[in-house]
C-alpha cells in the first residue's frame, strides 16, 4: 500500500460515522462508576442503622470497593488489551448491574462487604476500557482531546449527580435504592454498546500472566490497607505487616514485568517523561483533594445542618467548573502549553484549598461555593490534559494498560489522601474537650466521630454545648487538612511545571 493510500485509509477511519455516538455509550460507563463512587457516603448512616455492622465491618464496607479496584485496574486494563476492550466493557457492565442488585438487597454486614468487593471487580473493568476505546476511536489529536474532555466532564457530572440523586432517593426510599439506579444506565449501555462500539485489542498480546495479576492485587491492597490502618489507628504490627507485604509484592511485580517477554504492564512506559509526569500529577492531585471531599459532606450536613439533597446541590459548583474546563482544556493547552494548563490547574486547586482554611462553623456559602468552583475548574483543566498526555504517549495496542495506570494513580491517591489527610481531621477532632458534666459514655461516643456526637446527644440538656465543641474541633481539623492539601497541590503544580517542560498535544492528524 502506498503512503497516499495509507493516509487515505487513516483519514477514513478518523472520520468514520458513529464515533461520537460510540463516545456517548462510553460516557454512560463513566457515569455508572462516578455516581456509585459518591452515593455510598450518603447511604452509610442508613446502612449502619439497618445492618448493625461493627466498626471494623463498617470500614470494610466503605473501603473494600476501592481496595479491589486499585488492585485490579492494571490487570483488567491489560486483559482488555488481550481479549478486546469492547468485550471486557460489556461483560463488566453486566456484572456491575447484577452486583448492584446484590448490594441493594444485602441483608447482613458480611454480605454487604462481599457485594462491595464484587462491585470493585466489575468496576475495575470499566474505566480503563472506556479510555482505551477513546484512544482507538479518535485518531485525530484534536478530536481525541475533545473526546477525553467529554469523558472527564461526564465523570465530574456523575460525581455531582451522585449526591443529588442519592440525597433524593434516601429522603424518599430505602438505602438500597441508591444502588438500583445503576440498572437502567447499565441496560442502555449494554444494548446500545453492542451495536455502536467497535472492538479493539492488541494484535499480538501474549499470555495474561496470572502470577503478575496476584502480585499486583496483593501489592496494591497491602499498601493501601497498611496506610489506612496506620492513619486510623496508629502504626501497629498488623499495619506494618500489610504494608511490607504490599511493598514486597509490588517489587516482585515490577521485577517480573522486566523479565516477561509479554508483560502485564510494560514498565518502559515510565521512561516517557510526559507519561510519568502526568501519572504523578494525577496521584498528587487526588491525594490533596480526597481528604477534603471525604469530609466535606459531613461538614455540610453535621456542621451546617443541610439535608442530604441540599448538601449534594451545595457541591454542584465543583462539577460545573470541571465540566466547562474539561471541554476546553485541549484547545487551551494547544494555544498555550501543556505545562501551563496542568500547572495552572493544580495551582488553582491549591489556592482554593488554601481559601478553605478560613472555614468556620458559620461560614456563609459564597466562600465555600466559590472555592469549589475553582477546585472544579482546576481539576477539569489538569485531569483532562494529563489523560490526553497519557493516551498520546503510548501505542494504541497498550492503551488499556496505560489507561489502567492512570486510574490506579487516581485510586491510590484517593486512598492515601483519605488516610493521611483524614487522619489530620480525626486526630484534631478527637482532642476536643467535652463540657463539664458530660457523662463518660456520651463523651466517649462524641469523641469517636461527629456523627457519634450528634447521635449520643439527642435529647440531652447540655447537647448544644457539647455539639458546639465537637463541631468547632471538626472544622479545625478540616481547615488544617485543607492547608495540607493546598501544600500538596501547590507542590504538584511546581513539579508539573518542570516535568512537563516541552510536552505538547499534537495539533494535526496523528500518524502511525
Amino acid at each position: 500500500m502506498t503512503s497516499t493510500q495509507q493516509w487515505t485509509a487513516a483519514t477514513e477511519v478518523e472520520k468514520r460515522p458513529g464515533r461520537w455516538l460510540a463516545l456517548a455509550v462510553l460516557v454512560l460507563a463513566v457515569l455508572l462508576v462516578a455516581v456509585d463512587a459518591t452515593v455510598l457516603g450518603l447511604a452509610t448512616p442508613y446502612i449502619s442503622e439497618d445492618l448493625k455492622p461493627s466498626g471494623t465491618q463498617l470500614l470494610w464496607i466503605g473501603d473494600v470497593y476501592s481496595f479491589v479496584i486499585a488492585g485490579l485496574l492494571v490487570s483488567m486494563g491489560s486483559l482488555g488489551d488481550r481479549i478486546g476492550r469492547k468485550k471486557l466493557l460489556l461483560i463488566g457492565s453486566v456484572a456491575f448491574g447484577l452486583v448492584s442488585v446484590l448490594n441493594a438487597y444485602a441483608g447482613t454486614a458480611e454480605l454487604m462487604i462481599l457485594a462491595r468487593a464484587l462491585l470493585g471487580v466489575a468496576g475495575a473493568t470499566l474505566m480503563p476500557a472506556t479510555l482505551a476505546l477513546i484512544r482507538n476511536l479518535f485518531h485525530d489529536p484534536r478530536e481525541r482531546s475533545l473526546a477525553v474532555g467529554i469523558w472527564g466532564a461526564t465523570a465530574s457530572a456523575g460525581m455531582a449527580i451522585g449526591p443529588i440523586a442519592g440525597g433524593f432517593l434516601l429522603e424518599h426510599f430505602w438505602w438500597g435504592s441508591v444502588f438500583l439506579i445503576n440498572l437502567p444506565v447499565m441496560a442502555v449501555l449494554v444494548v446500545v454498546g453492542m451495536k455502536l462500539l467497535p472492538e479493539s485489542r492488541d494484535p499480538e498480546p501474549g499470555p495474561w500472566d496470572l502470577i503478575s495479576v496476584v502480585l499486583s492485587l496483593v501489592g496494591m491492597v497491602g499498601i493501601v490497607y497498611g496506610v489506612k490502618e496506620a492513619a486510623a489507628h496508629g502504626v501497629s504490627g498488623e499495619a506494618a505487616a500489610a504494608g511490607l507485604l504490599g511493598a514486597a509484592a509490588l517489587f516482585g511485580f515490577v521485577r517480573r514485568q522486566f523479565a516477561l517477554e509479554t508483560p502485564l504492564l510494560d514498565m518502559r512506559l515510565f521512561r516517557n517523561r510526559g507519561f510519568s509526569a502526568a501519572v504523578l500529577a494525577d496521584l498528587l492531585t487526588i491525594l490533596g483533594l480526597s481528604g477534603l471531599v471525604f469530609f466535606l459532606s459531613q461538614y455540610l450536613q453535621l456542621v451546617q445542618g443541610m439535608r442530604p439533597l441540599m448538601a449534594g446541590l451545595a457541591e454542584l459548583p465543583a462539577a460545573v467548573g470541571a465540566v466547562v474546563a474539561g471541554l476546553i482544556a485541549g484547545s487551551v493547552a494547544r494555544r498555550y502549553s501543556v505545562r501551563a494548563v496542568v500547572a495552572g490547574g493544580l495551582a488553582a486547586i491549591g489556592l482554593a484549598l488554601a481559601t478553605l482554611t478560613l472555614l468556620s462553623p458559620s461560614t456563609g456559602y459564597p466562600l465555600l461555593g466559590g472555592a469549589l468552583l475553582f477546585v472544579g475548574v482546576g481539576a477539569g483543566f489538569s485531569f483532562t490534559v494529563t489523560a490526553d498526555v497519557i493516551l498520546s504517549s503510548v501505542p494504541k495496542e497498550q492503551a488499556g494498560a496505560a489507561s489502567a495506570v492512570s486510574e490506579t494513580a487516581y485510586e491510590l491517591g484517593a486512598a492515601l489522601g483519605i488516610a493521611l489527610l483524614g487522619s489530620i481531621v480525626t486526630g484534631v477532632y478527637a482532642g476536643f474537650t467535652a463540657p463539664a458534666g458530660t457523662s463518660p459514655g456520651v463523651a466517649a461516643a462524641a469523641h469517636e466521630s461527629l456523627g457519634g456526637a450528634v447521635e449520643a446527644t439527642a435529647g440531652l440538656p447540655n447537647a448544644e454545648a457539647l455539639l458546639s465543641a465537637a463541631r468547632a474541633a471538626f472544622v479545625d481539623g478540616l481547615t488544617l487538612a485543607a492547608g495540607a492539601g493546598a501544600a500538596v497541590l501547590l507542590g504538584a503544580a511546581v513539579a508539573a511545571w518542570f516535568l512537563l517542560r516541552g510536552q505538547r498535544l499534537e495539533g494535526g492528524t496523528e500518524h502511525p
